[in-house]
């Protein structure tokens, strides 16, 4: 009697496995590059961009895209532990992180679609509209001889603390007069009422604000930067992104570890096609490749 029981217990485990199974299956199959749903999780300073590329990436195609903003440590946690399986970051992955992947026999497919930069916003009352990366950098490090009275960044945890850090040689945030707080809406409002602070923040929170907080980037300033070592100040503009005259510039990327032939290969191909370096272009980022124009010559005949 007790033999009959266990039979009976492992056809159950059996057919409960292959009904898991066929479930799972049924879900990647749903999905195709063009059509079903998934989720991207992006990391917090980028998400004016993306949320523009989705937008027309969904109103063409038969695709639900959800948009998971966070920073950049959380973006990339989420890769790890399974959580996401598709990412935009504002840099590419390093060789220790590829071999997360690697020994999970998962290749990701990653593909550069901008430019970005980060910027130095200041108070409206502030005249000085230069900066000298030097001065911020030393700041950062205890000098307190500029005329900084103190650094704001959108996030411990964010790509911008990650790159300024790394320029300054440190592991982590000075603990005085520098401070976080979670978005960069919260930075801007934070420097557009308290004069002699710095902002810095993704360039794409100011070319693409959101119209709430239109009222509060007209009471800033966007610095124009002295490179460490350089002789002239640059602003974070197109242009001098496209000539590599402006000192704090990043790449971004799509990192994609679905494994197979879904969203997420759908939709970097979207953005790194035409109409998506387009969106790039007209959000005031640098497109990884720059569209092409036709022109057409009308010539008109002599009467």
């Amino acid at each position: 009697m007790f033999g009959n029981k266990k039979y009976i217990l492992l056809i159950f485990i059996c057919i409960l496995f292959a009904y898991c199974n066929q479930k799972d299956k049924a879900t990647t199959n749903d999905e195709t590059i063009l059509k079903g749903t998934t989720s991207i999780f992006v990391d917090e300073t980028l998400t004016p961009i993306v949320e523009d590329q989705i937008m027309v990436f969904e109103s063409k195609y038969d695709a639900k895209i959800n948009l998971v903003s966070k920073s950049e440590s959380e973006v990339l946690n989420s890769l790890f532990d399974k959580k996401a399986k598709i990412a935009v970051l504002a840099r590419n992955l390093s060789k220790k992180e590829l071999n997360v992947f690697e020994q999970r026999k998962i290749v990701p497919k990653i593909t550069k679609f901008a430019t970005d930069a980060i910027a130095f916003v200041s108070n409206k009352n502030s005249k000085d509209t230069l900066i000298a990366l030097s001065d911020v950098v030393g700041f950062m490090k205890g000098d307190r001889n500029s005329k900084i009275k103190g650094l704001v960044f959108d996030n411990p945890n964010s790509s911008t603390v990650h790159y300024m850090t790394a320029l300054a040689g440190l592991n982590a945030l000075p603990e005085k007069e520098v401070y976080s707080f979670k978005t960069n809406n919260e930075v801007l409002k934070f420097v557009s009422e308290n004069n002699g602070m710095i902002g810095i923040v993704g360039v794409n929170w100011l070319s693409q604000p959101n119209p709430s907080m239109n009222k509060i980037i007209n009471n800033t300033n966007v610095l124009n930067v002295k490179g460490i070592g350089g002789a002239a100040f640059y602003a974070p503009s197109q242009n001098n992104l496209a000539e590599e005259t402006y000192p704090l510039v990043r790449d971004l990327y799509i990192i994609n570890c679905q494994g197979y032939s879904g969203l997420g290969m759908g939709f970097a191909s979207f953005v790194a096609g035409d109409i998506g370096q387009r969106i790039v272009l007209k959000s005031g980022l640098l497109p990884a490749k720059i569209p092409t124009r036709k022109l057409n010559i009308i010539r008109n005949k002599k009467l």
